[in-house]
């Protein structure tokens, strides 16, 4: 069974990575992906703790929103801060979570992290549109669990 780091192929992470870029070019929002093996507990939790970690809470907007898969049990979920959360309807986040897993029954992995990247950057867009003065605040690498997290 293949783990985190390998679950994607170099091309593959590539174009998530991309896709983070070209959800960001239009919004101050900040979009991660964090891949690890295994969640033994709530997806949801986990992913907040993720969040956390990697400070997506400390965005100068609030509108960070992390889109975390555990590879081996095939658990995910999407979390957005404060700020995007309070901006989007309640059914944004359901709609984006249906359409992944959609797509994942398929195994298409892929297509279902670009497809919510390109989701969530079009909802960012909408509420937290690019300024002059925005910088990249947080990485569009994915993110793995390792020593660090």
């Amino acid at each position: 069974m293949p783990n985190a780091r390998n679950f994607f192929t170099k091309k593959q992470q590539e174009d998530i990575s991309q896709a983070i870029m070209n959800a960001e070019l239009d919004t101050s929002g900040e979009i991660r992906v964090h891949i690890e093996n295994t969640c033994t507990g709530d997806a949801l939790e986990r992913a907040l703790s993720i969040f956390n970690k990697l400070e997506m809470n400390k965005t100068e907007s609030r509108n960070g929103v992390l889109i975390y898969l555990a590879v081996k049990n095939r658990k995910f979920a999407i979390i957005g801060d404060t700020g995007i959360h309070a901006a989007v309807t309640g059914n944004f986040w359901d709609s984006i979570r249906n359409k992944m897993m959609d797509l994942f029954r398929e195994n298409h992995f892929t297509e279902g992290l670009i497809e919510a990247i390109n989701e969530t950057g079009k909802q960012l867009k909408t509420y937290f549109p690019y300024k002059t003065d925005d910088k990249n605040e947080l990485s569009d690498e994915i993110s793995f669990n390792d020593h660090q997290i």
